[in-house]
């Protein structure tokens, strides 16, 4: 079955009859590699030059693009949903819908999932990353996100709490205590999109370092990036990050360090020897593979890079 023959009777009929995964990727057909995503520290402009939003409708296919908002993670997502669409009509955007995505049940739903497929770009608002995924995780709809995102090259979106969830290991609470401290951070399971990361936001403006270096402590094993506000990381998967917006991105590497994490007790102080800092300023792209346009970058920025630009296992 192809895209074009998919509709919501024969959809019904295959989510309540077989297994999603399998009618998803014969939906599909083969992955493509060209995914994007769309990170944003929080904050984003939506009143004057409003350039990252303006990014996301010109790499979702422009003013005709289908796009489609998950506002599971606000607390009030009818104002949030307001004023999303008076902006993006005000860009020029033609199709843009809010997925009736609130619920668990909801994310069952064939509609739904269905919404989510046919979607040229999606972007998650801000609010409570957990709240987003105690509804989205191991349903339909977080499948579908997947799939929308692997093999369709969907551009997928999300600002503060939607940008939280990008990653697999997500920071669920912690303090941005003034020295980094062990225990201090935790941690639940998000969309995994991005791979071996960490995503934190309002990175600069909240203090955030301190944060993000205690949560590194407890995952050695993937980066930190910090994301300011009014900023966005735009990810081109297999080819390169670009920084977008007003600050900076922050991309903080402990694979290498040596920590006294196993030492010491819960909220006493950390020693982190051998930690690797990049700031990447705004109007800056970066390309993996150490192509040529960027031959000054240093090696230890092409390698975390190289690692951000390789999706997360694909859970469809």
């Amino acid at each position: 079955m192809n895209q074009s023959k998919l509709n919501r009777r024969s959809f019904t009929k295959l989510a309540s009859g077989m297994a999603l995964a399998p009618f998803l990727s014969n939906a599909y057909g083969q992955s493509s590699s060209n995914g994007k995503l769309l990170i944003i520290g929080g904050a984003e402009d939506r009143l004057n030059d409003r350039v990252i939003l303006k990014k996301f409708v010109e790499i979702s296919g422009g003013p005709s693009a289908k796009l489609k908002f998950i506002l599971t993670a606000s607390s009030d997502p009818t104002s949030v949903w307001e004023s999303y669409s008076k902006v993006f009509k005000e860009l020029g955007a033609t199709q843009v819908e809010a997925i009736p995505l609130l619920t668990r049940e909801d994310a069952n739903q064939p509609e739904v999932i269905l919404s989510i497929l046919e979607s040229d770009g999606i972007f998650m608002t801000g609010g409570d990353q957990s709240r987003l995924m105690a509804q989205l995780w191991e349903t339909p709809s977080f499948q579908a996100i997947h799939q929308a995102f692997h093999i369709k090259g969907v551009c997928i979106a999300g600002t503060s709490a939607g940008a939280a969830v990008m990653s697999r290991q997500m920071i669920a609470q912690g303090q941005a205590t003034l020295i980094p401290e062990k225990d201090v951070v935790s941690f639940d399971i998000g969309l995994g999109l991005v791979n071996r990361a960490i995503i934190d936001q309002h990175f600069s403006q909240r203090r955030r370092l301190t944060r993000l270096l205690s949560a590194l402590a407890q995952r050695p094993d993937v980066l930190g990036v910090g994301i300011d506000e009014n900023t966005g990381l735009l990810i081109q998967m297999h080819k390169s990050i670009e920084v977008i917006g007003d600050g900076s991105v922050t991309i903080v590497d402990g694979r290498r360090m040596i920590s006294n994490y196993e030492e010491i007790e819960s909220q006493e102080k950390l020693e982190l020897l051998g930690v690797q800092l990049h700031l990447l300023p705004s109007g800056r792209t970066y390309f993996a593979n150490n192509r040529a346009q960027d031959l000054h970058a240093a090696p230890s920025l092409i390698d975390a890079i190289n690692v951000l630009v390789q999706p997360g296992p694909a859970r469809i």
